[in-house]
């Protein structure tokens, strides 16, 4: 048995089988270029697959040594890959530059990180292992550019060449003279290796003499510079000072090139990857460093707490009090993961829960108040009466405590409108009430809303809170 067929064996003890069979004919019979940087998402729409269960079957491979797992800092822009990281623990909280498109570009988790997964090399050698010896289109495919960007799957070669006027391979120390006429426009000399572009404003009158350029490329990455030159014929001299190969490629502007390079396809972010249950399981304290602050743009926040707890615990004893908690946290955690959630702590009685957007965190709260409803009737009582509190707005993921945890007055906020609650109602602030789907959701299961501005302790203004009883 090969290595690729032991590893998929032991995937099959914990992930969905249909994903694993999928799997197993991706990573045996798939070309090198499908098993560098995959996106999860993108492979489960070709397999006609769920995303959950792809996603949580990729985790599950990268455990057990099937896959690396890849954190790719992404410009929003173009879709170049700015840096590439092994671990979250690396993506830095500061400003990132993209040279191509001349974007300084602060890193959030909701559309700048990707998380991509590449075949181990003990499980298949492929290409992408050695990106420096990729050719010079694949190395634009499966390094340069990230997973969302929607390129051709064949004939990529030709379709390039058509969009720039050239290119060369410049290995560590060597020289090149590259001779071509310029065409009025706009021009970019971008380097995909260093991350560096001379962006060439081409206009004036045309001219038969000769342009000179010298160019001379370093370790330094993230540059750029702007250059003048008009149509007619030029000479560029470019000097590889770096350690490495590197690969200048003189793209013209067009509405083909702008076309090829707007294409998009939904990537696997960061952020859903934070709210993915199955991933808080695995990678429960490798996450985050002490001292890194990571912003998050818009994540949805559900805090639960079991109403007279203490007294449940005086009133039917200490063993059936528990069995019933346990039994309450366990359909929780169960719910949370059904709608796409992970549960972030809990705290004594209570649960907090994160949700990509608000109205998966809406309907776990309903189905969580029908869960507790269904429990309290299998006992004739009205032992665990739930107060949920909703909230969303922008955060920074943290570590807390030594693991993954989020900070913010959005946190503040969910947590003081659960606070609030009394009854069995849900309570959620506006942001939840109004996104689209969520009146959708309300809608269809006939719920209607009453609102009322509350204060909140150490929150400044009121905060305008709706019941759904």
């Amino acid at each position: 048995m090969s290595e690729a067929q032991a590893l998929i064996a032991v995937l099959q003890k914990s992930a969905d089988a249909a994903c694993v069979a999928a799997l197993g004919r991706l990573v045996q019979e798939a070309p090198d270029r499908l098993l560098s940087r995959i996106n999860v998402l993108d492979f489960a729409r070709r397999e006609s697959l769920d995303e959950e269960r792809v996603i949580a079957m990729f985790l599950h491979a990268a455990q057990v040594g099937l896959f690396d797992m890849s954190w790719n800092v992404v410009c929003p822009s173009c879709s170049g890959v700015l840096d590439a990281n092994t671990s979250l623990k690396t993506v830095r909280s500061d400003d990132y530059y993209c040279a191509f498109c001349n974007l300084h570009n602060e890193a959030t988790l909701d559309n700048m990180v990707e998380v991509s997964f590449t075949v181990s090399p003990r499980v298949r050698r492929i290409a992408a292992h050695k990106p420096d010896e990729l050719p010079i289109w694949e190395y634009h495919r499966q390094i340069f550019w990230s997973t969302g960007i929607d390129l051709p799957q064949d004939d990529l070669d030709a379709i390039l060449q058509n969009l720039t006027l050239d290119a060369v391979e410049l290995p560590a120390g060597d020289k090149a003279l590259l001779s071509l006429q310029l065409p009025e426009g706009f021009v970019i000399l971008l380097e995909p290796v260093t991350h560096t572009a001379h962006y060439i404003d081409v206009k004036g009158e045309p001219t038969r003499d000769r342009q000179n350029v010298t160019l001379v490329y370093t370790n330094t990455r993230g540059t750029s510079d702007k250059l003048e030159l008009r149509p007619g014929p030029v000479r560029l001299s470019l000097e590889n000072r770096a350690d490495l190969r590197i690969l200048p490629t003189i793209w013209q502007g067009s509405e083909e090139f702008d076309a090829l390079t707007s294409r998009r396809r939904p990537f696997l972010t960061a952020k859903r990857l934070l709210s993915n249950q199955t991933f808080r399981d695995i990678y429960r304290t490798d996450t985050i460093e002490v001292d890194q602050r990571l912003k998050i743009t818009s994540l949805t926040f559900l805090f639960t707490d079991l109403k007279g707890s203490t007294e449940l615990y005086e009133r039917v004893g200490d063993l059936v009090a528990f069995d019933l908690v346990r039994e309450h946290f366990r359909t929780l955690n169960e719910i949370v993961a059904a709608e796409g959630g992970a549960v972030v702590k809990t705290i004594g009685d209570a649960v907090m829960a994160t949700f990509l957007t608000p109205d998966h965190a809406l309907s776990a709260a309903l189905r969580m108040r029908e869960a507790m409803r269904r429990l309290n009737e299998t006992r004739t009582s009205e032992d665990l009466l739930l107060k949920i509190g909703i909230h969303e707005g922008p955060c920074l993921a943290v570590n807390l405590n030594e693991r993954q945890d989020y900070f913010g007055q959005t946190v503040n906020i969910a947590s003081r409108v659960q606070g609030l609650a009394q009854t069995r109602s849900i309570l959620a602030t506006a942001p939840v009430i109004e996104n689209a789907r969520s009146a959708e959701l309300l809608e269809r299961n006939g719920q209607k809303t009453a609102v009322q501005s509350q204060a909140l302790r150490g929150i400044a203004s009121e905060v305008a809170v709706y019941e759904i009883p």
